[in-house]
Formats: structure tokens, sequence, C-alpha cells
């Protein structure tokens, strides 16, 4: 809200630079909220996708977290108004890359009542063909 006022104030006064600097970081500020809210659904779809491939075995639980994480990362992920997108393919590789790790610890915690960490996870894993159907998903 400070933002706001602050953006109202410059251009109030004629400081038009100094307003487009402002309107610069509050852009800024809003796309990285949505990067946020991008990675955190990632990790939601992440560890459910982890969970299946060890366990071999999949609940109708599971499968709607996917589906609707995936609906979720492709709803934030537009841009309203100009229609873009905020992440494409491949900062959205990018993203899983970054939220791999922690889905995997949360998995470790969740898959076979926590009896392996994450590293023993991944080594059950083919961890390429997981980011792969994990982008197959949201792209759908």
């Amino acid at each position: 809200m400070d933002e706001l006022l602050q953006l109202r104030e410059h251009i109030e006064h004629g400081r038009y630079a100094e307003a487009l600097i402002l309107i610069g970081e509050l852009d800024e500020m809003s796309r990285d909220d949505k990067i946020q809210k991008i990675e955190s659904y990632l990790q939601v779809l992440l560890l459910h996708l982890i969970k299946q491939r060890v366990e071999h075995r999949t609940t109708r639980s599971w499968d709607v977290s996917i589906r609707n994480a995936s609906d979720a990362i492709r709803r934030v992920n537009k841009r309203r108004r100009s229609g873009g997108i905020y992440l494409d393919d491949a900062e959205l590789a990018e993203a899983i890359d970054e939220v791999l790790p922690s889905a995997l610890r949360q998995a470790s915690l969740e898959a076979f009542e926590g009896r392996h960490d994450e590293a023993e996870l991944a080594a059950q894993l083919k961890i390429d063909e997981l980011k792969q159907d994990a982008l197959s998903i949201i792209s759908a």
C-alpha cells in the first residue's frame, strides 16, 4: 500500500522517472509473488508424482491433487490483461529443478511411512522423466 501512495505522490509532483522506477518495482514484486505461488503448486504436483512412482500405486486423492495443482499453475501463470504468461516452459523447467529437492524431502516423510530419506527416494526415480512428465501435465 505504501508503494501506491508513493506512486501517487511521484505523479502528483511530476516526478515521472521516479514513478516509472516504482512501477517497475511493483511489477517485479507482483511477478515474484506469482512465481512463488507457482512454485508452491509445483511442490504439491511433484510430491504426488514422486509418491506415485516410488510406491507404484496411486490414490484418488493424489490424482486430484495433481490435477488441482496443474490447473492452479496454469491459472496463476496466465497474465490476465496481456494474455501472456509469467513463466515459459524453460522457466517452468528451472522452477521444477528448484522445487524438486523440497518435494523429495516431503515425499520422504510421506512415502513408505517415512522409512526412506530423499536420496533413497531419488535413487528409485528417473528424475528427468519425472520432470518431463510434470511439464507435460502442466501443459495439458
